[in-house]
């Protein structure tokens, strides 16, 4: 039977992943898109990392190719979408899949280095990837971009600029999807609450100072439906959803996958 993708070509941006003992969420996209029929365009900025995820997903019969680029560098993006087109012809899926927090804090301790780096990186890479691979799915009739976003844009969170960053996604979510629903390209965001992936619990744990484990427990106890963190594959099944056909009458949806944490608002 064939898969829910079949035929399509899709981008993964942020396809590598941070070092850890469970899987991240663009590898995870990058897997599932593939198990379902996809040819898959692997973007980070960690080529190694990407070249790990090409032969995973190859050794399950998968067809995927390999791109280095900084994704908040226009270059780098055009690249990216130029490279995808030379090996594949198309882009039917566009998964915009990178976000950093490195250096965040209040409004009294960022620096504006780091509000930069964050913004740059989070909210300008949408932009320009979106900008250069627009132009095609507006050729083909056709496309659907899937925006990692966090439920940090609508919650209460301390960190300035990446909330900030991600409530720039969800506002820009929706201007693209106006923007080019008559040209057939759906645009939506998925919006990821606590998860148990390495970027989350070996990153966060490693820049606090306490136990992985510690960590975990403190997490999962935060999230109301089954006080248990959710994990990449619920990323990833989210995100196959939105880059199939069965989806095909929604856009400008911002999708939480938090285990009902953000229904805690109000």
């Amino acid at each position: 039977m064939a898969g829910r993708l079949a035929g399509k070509v899709a981008v993964v941006t942020g396809a590598g992943q941070t070092r850890g003992e469970t899987i991240g969420n663009g590898r995870a996209t990058a897997l599932l898109f593939a198990r379902e029929g996809a040819r898959v365009f692997l973007v980070d900025r960690n080529l190694d990392s990407a070249v790990e995820t090409q032969e995973i997903l190859r050794a399950e019969g998968g067809d995927g190719a390999t791109f280095q680029a900084d994704v908040s560098r226009a270059a780098d993006c055009q690249g990216a979408i130029e490279a995808c087109l030379k090996a594949y012809g198309r882009i039917d899926v566009l998964h915009n899949n990178v976000g950093i927090g490195t250096g965040d804090g209040g409004p009294t301790q960022i620096s504006e280095e780091a509000w930069d780096r964050i913004m740059n990186v989070n909210l300008k890479s949408v932009l320009l990837m979106c900008k250069y691979a627009l132009p095609q799915m507006r050729t083909q009739g056709s496309g659907s971009i899937i925006n990692v976003s966090s439920i940090a844009s609508i919650c209460s969170v301390g960190i300035v600029a990446y909330k900030t960053s991600k409530a720039g996604v969800n506002a820009l979510t929706h201007a693209l999807a106006t923007g080019n629903a008559r040209y057939g390209i759906r645009v939506n965001a998925i919006l990821p609450g606590l998860m148990n992936t390495p970027m989350a619990i070996e990153g966060i744990a490693q820049a606090r100072g306490v136990p992985r484990e510690r960590l975990v427990e403190e997490r999962d106890r935060l999230v109301p439906l089954g006080g248990k963190m959710g994990t990449a594959w619920d990323v990833a099944n989210a995100a196959l959803f939105l880059a199939s056909d069965e989806s095909r009458f929604i856009t400008g949806v911002l999708l939480p996958v938090d285990g009902g944490q953000s229904a805690k608002i109000g």
